[in-house]
C-alpha cells in the first residue's frame, strides 16, 4: 500500500496575501509618521501656548500699581495724570461719580491723594514688574528629563526655539462714561499714566520648520486702576 506524506507549505494564495499585507503597510508608514509628527507639533504648540497664558492670568493678579500696596489700607484709587477728566475724582466724597457714599472701597483717600507711578521694573511686586524692558524676554527651554537639561542629544523640533516677551503699557481709557452703553478701543498711551494697563504677551518661535517657521501669536489683557475692597464681617 503506497502512502502519501503531506508535508506544511505556504500556499499561493497565502503569500499573496502576506506581500498585499506588507506592502499596505509600507504605504501607511510614511502617512503614519506624519501623523505622528504633526500631533508632536501641536503638543509643543499646545505648551507653549499654556505658558503664555498663565503667564497673562499671574500678572492679572498683582497690584495694579507699587502705590497699591499698603497694608495700613484698602489699596486706593490712585491719581492719574493723563486719564479721562470723568474718572477723576470728586473733591467732595474723595470718590468717582457712581461709588456710594457708605462704602469705604474704590476710594481715592489713603491718608492722603496718591499719584500713580511711572512704569518700571523695580521689583516692587506690581504689574509693572513683568514688564521685559531691557532685560529681554522670556526664553523657554524642551528639556527631555528632570535633570534640566538640553543638551543632551534630543532633537526636539521646537528646543531653544521659543521665547515670550510681555510689554506692560498704559493704555487709552478716554470714553463718553455719560452713556448708556460705552464703547472704545483702549490703545497705546503716552508715557503720562491713564487708568488702563495694558498687558501684551507674546510668544514667538524662530524654528525653521515649516510648521512652525514665523509663528508669533499674543495674548492681550488689561488692569485698570479700581482700588481694592473691603470686606465686612458681620458679628454673631
Amino acid at each position: 500500500m503506497k502512502q502519501t506524506f503531506m508535508r506544511p507549505a505556504i500556499a499561493m494564495l497565502e503569500l499573496i496575501f502576506a506581500l498585499v499585507v506588507m506592502g499596505i503597510a509600507l504605504m501607511s508608514a510614511p502617512m503614519l509618521i506624519s501623523v505622528a509628527t504633526q500631533s508632536t507639533t501641536v503638543a509643543l504648540q499646545q505648551e507653549g501656548l499654556n505658558e503664555a497664558s498663565s503667564r497673562v492670568g499671574m500678572i492679572l493678579t498683582y497690584p495694579w500699581d507699587e502705590n497699591d500696596i499698603n497694608e495700613s489700607c484698602i489699596p486706593p484709587v490712585l491719581t492719574v495724570t493723563n486719564g479721562d477728566s470723568e474718572l477723576d475724582m470728586n473733591v467732595t466724597t474723595a470718590r468717582r461719580v457712581g461709588v456710594p457714599l457708605m462704602t469705604n472701597s474704590r476710594t481715592f483717600k489713603c491718608g492722603n491723594n496718591i499719584l500713580a507711578a511711572t512704569l518700571a521694573k523695580d521689583g516692587k511686586d506690581d504689574i509693572d514688574d513683568f514688564n521685559d524692558g531691557t532685560d529681554g524676554p522670556i526664553s523657554l527651554t524642551l528639556v527631555s528629563d528632570s535633570s534640566g537639561s538640553a543638551s543632551d542629544g534630543v532633537d526636539y523640533i521646537e528646543q531653544d526655539t521659543v521665547t515670550i516677551s510681555t510689554t506692560i503699557t498704559y493704555g487709552t481709557d478716554s470714553a463718553n462714561y455719560n452713556s448708556n452703553s460705552i464703547s472704545f478701543t483702549t490703545g497705546p498711551a503716552a508715557a503720562a499714566s491713564t487708568n488702563i494697563k495694558t498687558i501684551t504677551v507674546v510668544l514667538t518661535s524662530t524654528n525653521s520648520a515649516d510648521e512652525l517657521k514665523d509663528k508669533q501669536i499674543t495674548f492681550n489683557a488689561f488692569s485698570c486702576n479700581i482700588g481694592g475692597i473691603e470686606y465686612v464681617s458681620r458679628e454673631l
